[in-house]
């Protein structure tokens, strides 16, 4: 057994916690017992010797990510059993279909870790060393919560760790039940299907937080030319088919994203709409097209990864939906989004607005939007709060 290290809180720094925070920020730290390095299992104290937390400790601004609001053993099992099946019981209470995330880091109790499964394979994305480190465990925990339904667990975490640590780690199965295991699977989401690929696809191999807003523009699309930029798998683009798009034009400035785009709307036909994909910038695309589209969509990678960035995101956010603004037909609808979890709701709102009275139409607010169900946010814990979008009516 690994003994934790020790970790003593500055007075007062036990606050947040004790409101159920789960990080603990280097400048609280009033000092450690032990010598930490990156991805030790961490007991968190106040200034009193009261233990708070258990958790993941690294160098860095978030010092500690806490698993446990008191004592725990990270090591064993039953640990991880306990915390995924909580995460499972709350899916359970709404049908997600054959994909859904199951752990959605700090709303699930487990910073540092999401897992998404797709038919029967669980995909893992672990953001801490700590966390990555004990995947063999919280691989023998998933086959245990989620049984037969499981045939196998992949590692996708290369991508998203610290970076020297990253240099000697591969992806790749940690467990399955076939000595050859499918690299893809076809699932189904609100009447629609899609081949999702979790060895070569971005993330885990699909963004499953904007089910419920893909549903949301099936409703305002049928009849309508639409235009889903930065479209990746073409999620948008397959719901507004089904639904009776007389056109859709997907965008993306990946040629690979537009040829899975095209092979997921292929995989929804027949329909009565077209479907044309392009391959191209899409701040270019929106300046030089000669068409205005009645429904669009504008759901672009994070613009700001850090504080130090948000200035250019903003900036990035307000020309591109100004641009987007331009090629909306009168009367039509726009959702734009923002996955910048450094722009807030309330900055992106401004932002849009600005963008707005830069090119002088009147607009009108429908919805507020969020991610699914299945990426809750802890009520103590906002940061979680990351997808923010607006469903616009221009005048």
């Amino acid at each position: 057994m690994i003994t934790p290290i020790k970790v003593f809180l500055r007075p007062g720094k036990e606050i947040p916690i004790l409101r159920f925070h789960p990080w603990v920020f280097s400048g609280a730290i009033a000092y450690t017992e032990g010598r930490p390095e990156d991805g030790d299992i961490a007991e968190v104290f106040d200034k009193r010797g009261n233990l708070l937390g258990v958790g993941h400790f690294h160098h860095g601004s978030i010092a500690v990510r806490l698993l446990s609001f008191g004592p725990a053993d990270l090591e064993t099992e039953s640990f991880w059993v306990e915390k995924l099946q909580n995460a499972a019981s709350v899916r359970k209470l709404k049908d997600f279909s054959s994909a859904f995330r199951l752990v959605h880091g700090e709303g699930d109790g487990l910073s540092g870790l999401i897992i998404d499964v797709y038919e029967h394979t669980a995909v893992m994305q672990c953001h801490s060393i700590g966390m990555h480190r004990q995947r063999m465990v919280i691989a023998a925990a998933l086959q245990s919560v989620l049984g037969k339904k499981l045939t196998a667990v992949y590692d996708k975490s290369a991508e998203s760790l610290p970076p020297k640590y990253a240099e000697n780690q591969e992806n790749g199965y940690l467990w399955s039940d076939n000595t050859s295991p499918e690299n893809s699977a076809i699932i189904e989401e609100n009447g629609a299907r899609f081949r999702v690929d979790w060895v070569t696809g971005q993330k885990t191999g699909f963004f499953l937080d904007q089910r419920d807003n893909r549903r949301l523009l099936s409703e305002f699309a049928p009849g309508k030319t639409v235009l889903n930029a930065f479209c990746y798998t073409g999620g948008f683009s397959c719901l507004a088919l089904n639904a009776g798009a007389s056109l859709v034009h997907s965008v993306d400035v990946s040629p690979k994203a537009i040829a899975l785009c095209n092979e997921n709307v292929t995989l929804n036909a027949p329909f009565g709409g077209e479907h044309v994909g392009f391959a191209d910038d899409v701040l270019k695309f929106l300046k030089n097209s000669e068409r205005d589209y009645e429904v669009m969509v504008i759901d672009p990678p994070a613009y700001a990864k850090s504080l130090d960035k948000r200035h250019n995101a903003v900036q990035g956010y307000k020309r591109l939906n100004a641009e987007a603004m331009r090629r909306v037909a009168p009367g039509g609808i726009l959702f734009t989004f923002s996955c910048s979890q450094v722009v807030d709701r309330e900055l992106f709102y401004h932002t849009v607005a600005a963008a707005a009275m830069e090119v002088g139409r009147p607009v009108r607010v429908l919805h507020h939007l969020s991610q699914s169900a299945d990426h809750p946010v802890s009520l103590f814990h906002p940061e979680g709060a990351y997808l923010k979008g607006l469903v616009l009516c221009l005048d």
